[in-house]
């Protein structure tokens, strides 16, 4: 949970229809500098700024803290790099002087010295004595720029968001949801550039039957804008009723990784914004490391995540894989990783380590590579648990189906069970004004537990996955087949399948022909 109000009762926490209203009015000032052409520009400013103004209200409110219990205070940000320094004051830097102190390497500052800039202050940062707030300011600021051209509206800008008081618990929670409704539009815009974001629904299903308890280590190694990570975070929240299990919760418990520049800056903050202090997200490729030297120390209880499908991964990434198993395929390769970064022994909490991942339906039909990859799985993992959803679960990003692998490391897959997840009645898919809602999920969270064939769901031997090649593409044998409304793409992979079936088939008659024939 956020931390606790600490404001002086001079600040008055800010309505939820005030909040909104204050971050819409940054927002339409955003619209009108020349620099920033969408919301995949005006996102990432509004979180930068947002961010600083958020870790000077949290310095404030620990340097008070400190005091009252006669610590000593170690600032994250010395002066004037503090947002009361440089953007607290209305009346302030302004245009060219602002865009030259944030920007440039060297600049003069609010204090009327010569200095560095302020982003070259914050990407210089290291943390020392174990506190990792600096680490992690450096590491957001490397990959973040400003591109507002107008000095005088990035002032107006900065005079908005210092209307919100991030020591203020309600006033976080209602920037949270606020928060989260813009990365659903940062989500939209992205979506023409290949990112593809996990609808909350289905985090929340995936966090919900994984069920992670305190003590266990939390892993998404491509958690994108952080939904898998927070909806952990918020999970284990619950369990914490000591300062210790805080402590637990903070230092301990999660961490992720994210390539690519602008969602790596939207998960801190969005991880921030749910509570978490110190987010520990790796900024570079989680591939980078050759697969044989992952030990037993690298390892996790749980892993959460919706790999990247349909990227290509480049020549030196793949090289880090074993030789039968390299691919371009960026979904397969994060397969394997998840797979050996599972620990070998039970966690904390008594259980096997586990993991639940999001995977296209090519991977339950794939051959070659794909298929070796999931004979490892059935044979060294058990694969209890493939979730079937329909069309449109992921739409406006992609119409390719996709399904939920549940694994973990209690030994060789004996039998698999499919679930398969029904659209609403009357409905032929989802789609973005339509989108798939949790309660829709509830069924399938009651028959978790207490599992019985039914007209939704049911089992398949390893053994026989095994003698099939691996083709874990098995449809439901109580459902009618609809080929109306599936994708092209599906159509051809099951003509393709059935053709190929059917060619064995003829050739073992031909062969009982024969042999009848001597």
């Amino acid at each position: 949970m956020p931390r606790k109000s600490t404001a002086t009762a001079t600040v008055t926490p800010t309505s939820a229809q005030s909040l909104a209203a204050t971050i819409k009015s940054a927002r339409d000032i955003m619209r009108k500098d020349k620099g920033l052409s969408g919301d995949l520009d005006r996102l990432p400013m509004l979180t930068w700024i947002m961010f600083l103004k958020f870790l000077d209200d949290l310095e404030m409110a620990r340097e008070r803290e400190d005091s009252l219990a006669g610590k000593r205070f170690k600032a994250a940000i010395e002066p004037p790099y503090r947002w009361r320094d440089w953007a607290a004051n209305p009346q302030g830097m302004t245009g060219e002087e602002l865009l030259a102190f944030i920007g440039q390497d060297e600049a003069i500052g609010p204090d009327g010295k010569h200095g560095a800039g302020l982003f070259a202050y914050l990407r210089g940062l290291t943390s020392a004595n174990g506190d990792t707030r600096r680490d992690v300011i450096a590491r957001v600021f490397d990959g973040v720029d400003n591109r507002m051209r107008s000095g005088y509206l990035l002032r107006d800008v900065i005079n908005r968001v210092a209307e919100i008081h991030f020591t203020s618990t309600e006033e976080l929670h209602v920037l949270g949801a606020l928060y989260e409704s813009m990365l659903r539009e940062m989500r939209d815009a992205a979506g023409d550039s290949g990112e593809f974001y996990t609808p909350r629904p289905v985090i929340r299903f995936m966090v919900k039957v994984t069920d992670p308890r305190l003590g266990e280590t939390v892993l998404d190694p491509a958690c994108g804008t952080g939904g898998f990570l927070v909806e952990s975070f918020l999970h284990l929240d619950e369990q914490v009723h000591t300062v210790e299990e805080r402590r637990m919760l903070q230092q301990r418990s999660l961490s992720g990784g994210e390539a690519k520049p602008l969602p790596y800056l939207l998960c801190q903050m969005n991880l921030l914004l749910h509570g978490l202090d110190a987010p520990r997200i790796d900024p570079e490729n989680s591939l980078r490391f050759k697969l044989t030297e992952i030990g037993e120390r690298d390892r996790v209880d749980i892993i959460l995540t919706n790999p990247p499908f349909g990227g290509e991964e480049e020549r030196g990434i793949q090289a880090n894989f074993p030789d039968d198993r390299q691919s371009s395929e960026t979904a397969l390769l994060f397969l394997q990783l998840i797979m050996r970064k599972l620990k070998k022994h039970e966690t904390a909490a008594g259980r096997p380590a586990r993991a639940a991942v999001v995977v296209p339906n090519g991977a339950l039909f794939g051959d070659g590579v794909c298929a070796r990859i999931k004979e490892e799985l059935l044979r060294d993992f058990n694969l209890h648990t493939i979730v079937r959803l329909p069309n449109g679960v992921f739409a406006p990003y992609t119409s390719i189906p996709t399904n939920l692998l549940f694994f973990d490391r209690s030994g060789p897959t004996k039998q698999v069970w499919y679930y398969e997840h029904p659209l609403p009645e009357g409905r032929k898919n989802y789609t973005k004004t339509q989108p798939l809602q949790f309660e829709e999920l509830l069924p399938c969270i009651a028959w978790w537990n207490k599992r019985k064939e039914n007209d939704r769901a049911w089992k398949v031997s390893a053994e026989e996955l095994l003698s099939s090649g691996c083709n874990l593409d098995r449809k439901n044998p109580r459902a009618k087949e609809d080929i109306a409304h599936r994708p092209p793409e599906e159509l051809v992979a099951s003509i393709l399948e059935k053709e190929k079936q059917i060619i064995e088939i003829v050739g073992r008659i031909q062969e009982m022909l024969a042999r009848k024939e001597e």
